[in-house]
């Protein structure tokens, strides 16, 4: 019976020693195709297409040619089946505006955490008058960019086809219309082979 458990112990260790995982560092924007879902590539793809797009359109070069427009981004709709970080697609293409010169940004993210500081410069008594930040200062956006990322998807059998759609446009706040609009289209197909591998 020792044996026995000298021998279940050894190969217990034996079983643990191989199932050890390792971590290492990879390139972030090297392509990546863990599954079908919605992942980095597709993100850094969405990104690169709006943000080139925009800032080449014709009318958005004339109209950042001597001027910075004031805009806002608000948050991209999810409207897939997955749960995806869309405040994440909405950061990328924000962050590579920015970095563009080409544009200011308004975060209104950040609009009650601004408010509150707002309020307790000016109505607790702690902070001093000439140093406090005015309510009513702030400057207002010119234009709003927005977008909804889709999904359509197939299945037949072993094969899964993941059809992905992203539509942004850029509105006028004062006049209402669309300055500029585009679409990036991503489509995954997974296949399983005979022996389901």
């Amino acid at each position: 019976m020792k044996k026995f458990n000298l021998i279940f112990i050894i190969a217990v260790a034996i079983g643990l020693a191989g199932c050890q995982s390792k971590v290492q560092y990879g390139d972030a924007t090297e392509v990546e195709t863990v599954n079908e879902n919605f992942g980095s590539t597709d993100l850094q793809a969405i990104t690169a297409k709006m943000v080139d797009s925009m800032l080449t359109f014709p009318p958005i070069v004339a109209m950042t040619a001597n001027d910075r427009p004031i805009i806002f981004v608000d948050k991209i709709k999810n409207k897939t089946s997955e749960h995806i970080d869309t405040e994440s697609v909405t950061d990328s293409i924000s962050n590579k505006l920015l970095r563009s010169g080409k544009f200011r940004f308004i975060d209104m993210t950040k609009v009650d955490a601004v408010r509150k500081q707002l309020d307790y410069q000016n109505n607790s008594g702690m902070v001093d008058p000439s140093t406090a930040i005015n309510f009513g200062r702030q400057i207002g956006a010119q234009f709003m960019l927005y977008g909804n990322l889709s999904s359509i998807v197939k299945q037949d059998g072993s094969t899964k086809d993941v059809y992905y759609k992203m539509t942004m446009r850029l509105m006028d706040l004062e006049t209402g219309l669309i300055e500029w609009s585009d679409e990036k289209e991503i489509r995954k197909v997974k296949s399983k082979s005979f022996l389901g591998l």
